[in-house]
């Protein structure tokens, strides 16, 4: 490491009244002595730390790019920072030590940086091939963009179905190269126009009249980089990959120009980026784009089907078949009938789940009449596991019925498999006002114990209302799984049997839509301790129909 101290002999003194004695905030002494102590590693990988020390100084606000925004810390803290450009250059950083009462004192320093970032062969490689590699939207798959909450790991206030939006989004080209040298390169070929946030537009044009929640097709190429750097860096806290293009953007401006990649395959590409809005300002978003080699690769669309309801009435008796998903044929789940939720969600899925849900056909596909979700022990994006969950949430969606499942389970210390449903109002009505019915739920801790359950508020997390029934062999035999949901009672049963009878009312949130969701969770609040030996493991769904 590399230090160097820089005494400052001349400071600039800045007052914001003429009074020197202030009797609220005390005496108006600027800073003073400030002193930098810049180290700058010797490994080439950008880091540099900065500690200023001043007489008087309450906090700094250091600088270390131009118009960027400054680390703020307090005395004795250290100021830390990674340079992505790789070379030989210099930087400026600028120093401002504050006051009390405003009054500051600053100064600029230059430092000499030898930068050679490197990347992960194998992140790389997936990335940008041999040397350079083309991107574009997976514009033919539901969910390849989207909006959410950035509590939420996933879309949950919009993800555009095939071919959704504007064309001038579609004909965007995102290329990744690389040479021996360390430089990573990133161009947009973005055909002439950029697709924009409606709430980003005055950005680039102050005097527009963009209208609300209608995004625009615009020229800004004279006002970002098409042809800049890019860096991917494992964050140390999180694990996760940090992806940044410098000035520039994945196709989609949000005004995130920073993202962390979710799901990383030599086929698929999907990131995550934080979005403030620029005018009008509003609370934070988080954007998901999901891109796919050019010329294809082997991410085909999911299996083309239309809903799994079947036109009929029901009776009112819950013995009439209303909707159905089969699983008949291969490949991945029918989307008409199922969209996943991918990533960890908040806190594990509000649970203290560790697996990191996918799409990838390693952890659910259709095949041989059945679905298959596996969770498996890998590194992946942060998470030591990784499984699968898809619900029909905006695919169909229902007021009372009888649900049936033919399952066989996963075994394993810490698996947790799971079929249930929430209500569907759970994003305007959150959990648990919004209810929801856990048909089957199984931990591979308790093998062949099988749960009912009923969330509601005053009667949830470990306080629902549950019960349990011993079913040998659940994990080496298929049984039936369902729940006869009426207005007067909701009632549970393994192959025909009851177990479980609960009576329902106009009190509960029992009596509006629900959506069902499938998924095979790793440990959490539920799924407990998760066993070393632990490789992976499947849940097989031979049918799922329901009744009215």
């Amino acid at each position: 490491m590399k230090r160097i101290t820089f005494i400052i002999g001349a400071i600039a003194i800045f007052f914001s009244s003429c009074e020197i004695d202030d009797p609220t905030i005390g005496d108006i002494v600027a800073p003073s002595n400030l002193i930098l102590n810049v180290d700058v590693e010797q490994d080439n990988s950008g880091n540099v730390t900065v500690t200023p020390v001043a007489d008087n100084a309450i906090n700094y606000h250091v600088y270390f790019v131009e118009d960027g925004d400054p680390v703020v810390v307090i005395p004795g803290e250290t100021a830390d920072y990674r340079y992505t450009q790789s070379g030989q250059y210099q930087q400026i950083i600028q120093v401002i030590a504050y006051g009390r009462g405003g009054v500051s004192s600053s100064e600029t320093v230059v430092i000499d940086l030898n930068v050679t970032l490197t990347i992960d062969p194998a992140i790389l490689t997936m990335i940008a091939g041999d040397g350079s590699k083309s991107w574009v939207w997976d514009a033919s798959n539901a969910g390849h963009f989207g909006v959410g909450d950035p509590i939420e790991n996933f879309p949950n206030f919009f993800s555009a179905g095939p071919n959704e939006l504007n064309p001038c989004l579609y004909d965007d080209v995102l290329i990744f190269s690389y040479d021996d040298d360390a430089n990573y390169t990133f161009e947009l070929q973005d055909q002439d126009a950029t697709y924009i946030n409606w709430a980003e537009v005055k950005r680039f044009f102050p005097d527009a009249a963009p209208q609300e929640f209608v995004d625009e097709c615009l020229d800004i190429e004279d006002q970002i980089e098409l042809m800049t750097n890019f860096v991917i860096i494992e964050n140390p806290e999180t694990g996760a990959l940090d992806f940044d293009v410098e000035n520039s953007t994945m196709s989609y401006w949000s005004g995130s120009m920073e993202y962390v990649i979710t799901e990383l395959t030599a086929n698929k590409l999907t990131v995550r980026g934080l979005q403030e809005p620029f005018d009008p300002s509003g609370g934070l978003l988080a954007w998901y784009h999901t891109f796919v080699p050019e010329g294809g690769g082997d991410n085909p669309p999911p299996t083309a089907c239309d809903s799994g309801a079947t036109g009929a009435t029901g009776s009112g008796n819950n013995d009439v078949l209303v909707w159905a998903d089969e699983f008949d044929i291969d490949g991945e789940p029918c989307s008409g009938n199922w969209s996943y939720n991918t990533g960890t969600g908040n806190n594990g899925w509000g649970n203290g789940e560790t697996q990191f849900y996918t799409d990838r056909a390693e952890n659910i596909v259709v095949e041989n009449g059945e679905l298959k979700i596996t969770a498996k022990r890998e590194d992946f994006n942060g998470s030591e596991f990784t499984s699968s969950r898809i619900v029909s949430q905006d695919k169909f969606e229902f007021t009372f019925g009888k649900v049936e499942m033919r399952a066989k389970l996963p075994s394993g210390g810490g698996t947790w498999p799971a079929l249930w449903m929430l209500g569907a109002d759970f994003e305007t009505n959150p959990w648990p006002a919004a209810g929801e019915i856990d048909i089957m739920e199984h931990v591979g801790n308790s093998q062949d114990e099988i749960f009912a359950t009923l969330h509601y508020p005053g009667a949830s997390g470990g306080d629902a209302m549950s019960s349990s029934t011993i079913i040998p062999g659940a994990s080496d035999d298929y049984h039936v799984y369902s729940v006869d949901w009426t207005v007067d009672e909701i009632r549970f049963a393994v192959d025909g049997t009851a177990f479980y009878v609960f009576p329902n009312s106009g009190n509960l949130p029992f009596d509006k839509d629900f959506f069902l969701i499938f998924n095979v969770a790793m440990g959490g609040s539920f799924g407990g301790p998760i066993d070393p030996a632990f490789t992976e493991s499947s849940l097989f769904v031979d049918y799922v129909r329901i009744y009215q």
